[in-house]
């Protein structure tokens, strides 16, 4: 009989798995731990409308404090969990209390990968992970503020274009060719820093930082080439790491996250993962991925609740991506790692096009660029393992589902 389930990490996972366990019927003890000390809360709109006050406190929570009492979901706000011992199925807290448990569920979610040159530990310097990162922040910048963002990413980029809004001067440094080089394709790419830069945004690719350097706090960044970049504050989004350590120090197999299978279960049949933490098998791509989106976060932590409770369902979803950047909606559905052809459907200087991976001639991903209708489409065609006519594909006269190649 399940009569205790723990869950680790109040994030988008965490907060999701409670709401499911109980919507699912689950009438046991109910434990959720979060090391920070806010309710669980929406991590989106940090690098946009909460960075740049249009967005109140008060307004991301996922659930006011009325629903987990009313559900009786037992809160350990700003605690840890410091020690896992799967054998005793015990989670040791950061002050100390211990509780034990019949299920687990791990939601730790990812940290900011940290810089590792000379400066690096200078204040003035910032991540955006948390409230607590944009209340620094906040306080750090004004209007002409001189802030360097090193990473071109989504969070650098819409921090950038937040920034910007608010009347700073920014400078944006990547260490590769172009800005969200892993993620979309070239002309993608292009679009995105032709609008920042329309917008008085400084983007140097090819740039790698060596060095901070500053008297009493950051003042300047250094790179490579011997170029100096004046800075007032910097904020730094190069990525992010699963959270693995309570998990790998505990025996489970960790590898670019902890390693789940298609039922979020570790090798440990007490102990499952959700969201960014985990490195799961995708089933529809036919490998194993580690996805950082709240989309997955979400349904792997409902589908994970459900396999807590030994309902014996396969996380399986096309996962999707989005980012906003000044007035600018990109979405992606998909991953696009393996194709063999790309589709451009649309000119760039509209402001909406779509950008599709094939392999064959099975859609695999699309970019959609202010173009909600692809990405719509896309969602249920990959799914589906549409095969494509590329010549129809790069009509953008023709919806999406018109360009369904014909059965043989």
């Amino acid at each position: 009989m399940i009569s205790t389930i723990v869950v680790v990490g109040g994030g988008q996972a965490g907060a999701q798995a409670v709401d499911t366990l109980r919507r699912e019927g689950f009438a046991g003890r109910l434990v959720l731990i979060c090391d920070e000390p806010e309710l669980p809360y929406q991590r989106p709109p940090l690098s946009k409308k909460y960075l740049s006050g249009e967005l109140a406190a008060e307004r991301l929570p996922f659930r006011h404090r009325a629903f987990y009492d009313e559900h009786r979901i037992e809160l350990k706000l700003g605690l840890g969990a410091a020690a896992l011992d799967p054998r005793a199925r015990r989670v040791d807290l950061t002050n100390g209390e211990a509780l034990t448990y019949d299920r687990l569920l791990l939601c730790l979610g990812a940290t900011a990968r940290r810089l590792t040159c000379p400066g690096a530990d200078l204040p003035g310097l910032h991540y955006l992970r948390s409230i607590a990162d944009v209340t620094a922040i906040r306080s750090a910048i004004k209007p002409g503020s001189r802030v360097v963002i090193i990473g071109g990413g989504y969070i650098g980029l819409e921090t950038a274009a937040t920034c910007c809004q608010m009347g700073c001067e920014i400078t944006v440094l990547e260490l590769a060719d172009r800005v969200m080089n892993r993620v979309v394709a070239p002309c993608v790419s292009q679009f995105f820093a032709q609008e920042h830069r329309a917008r008085g945004i400084n983007i140097l690719c090819d740039t790698r930082v060596t060095r901070l350097e500053g008297t009493e706090c950051v003042e300047r960044v250094i790179c490579a080439d011997g170029s100096e970049t004046a800075a007032d504050v910097v904020i730094v989004g190069v990525g992010a790491i699963a959270t693995t350590a309570l998990a790998s120090t505990a025996g489970l197999a960790c590898d670019n996250g902890i390693i789940v299978d298609e039922y979020c279960r570790t090798q440990d049949e007490a102990i499952f993962a959700a969201g960014d933490c985990t490195n799961h098998p995708s089933l529809r791509f036919g490998r194993r991925v580690r996805i950082e989106s709240v989309d997955n976060a979400f349904e792997q932590a409902k589908t994970a609740a459900l396999n807590l409770l030994d309902r014996k369902i396969a996380h399986d979803r096309v996962p999707w991506f989005w980012s906003d950047q000044f007035d600018n909606k990109l979405l992606i559905a998909g991953l696009s790692q393996d194709y063999d052809q790309q589709v451009l459907r649309g000119d760039p200087a509209s402001r909406s096009f779509s950008v599709c991976y094939l392999k064959g001639n099975e859609l695999m991903a699309v970019e959609a660029i202010n173009h909600s209708k692809d990405y719509m489409a896309a969602r249920k065609l990959i799914a589906e393992h549409a095969q494509m006519n590329s010549v129809k594909l790069a009509n953008p006269n023709l919806a999406l589902k018109e360009a369904v190649a014909e059965p043989v």
